[in-house]
């Protein structure tokens, strides 16, 4: 990979790396740092209903996945701009071979082509299998 396209991939990983960081703030600011009083609005010294309790919980719950996934991402440009600066970038972690531009062009932060990407789901279906529990 030449210095320029590096340089392009850099750019593209930084912007999309401040976006996941806004995303985040979005995050904490709107669900996570608010009380369940003053997401309802409720305002009295009143106790919320238990469906308007249950509500908050799965908001909280589905913002704080969000937020776990954004964190994933965040690690993953992280790595990514590494392997730029050590010269790797570009190349599948699995089998050395080239990412596709047009791959990259979508998601800079890919270490792995399409064909290794879709082996390792693969893998990761058989081992959580059906009936079973996988935190991931």
């Amino acid at each position: 990979m030449t210095k320029v396209e590096s340089e392009k991939y850099k750019k593209l990983l930084l912007k999309k790396k401040e976006a996941v960081n806004d995303a985040i703030r979005r995050v904490e600011k709107d669900t996570l740092n608010r009380s369940q009083r003053d997401a309802s609005g409720d305002l009295s010294a009143y106790g919320l209903h238990m469906a308007d309790t249950a509500t908050d919980s799965y908001d909280r719950e589905f913002s704080l996945g969000l937020a776990s996934n954004a964190q994933e991402i965040l690690y993953d440009i992280e790595e990514a701009l590494k392997r730029i600066k050590d010269k790797t970038f570009g190349s599948c972690l699995s089998c050395e071979k080239p990412i596709p531009k047009k791959r990259l062009q979508a998601l800079p932060q890919a270490g792995l082509c399409i064909a290794c990407q879709g082996k390792q789901e693969t893998q990761k279906r058989r081992r959580s299998g059906p009936g079973s529990f996988s935190p991931e």
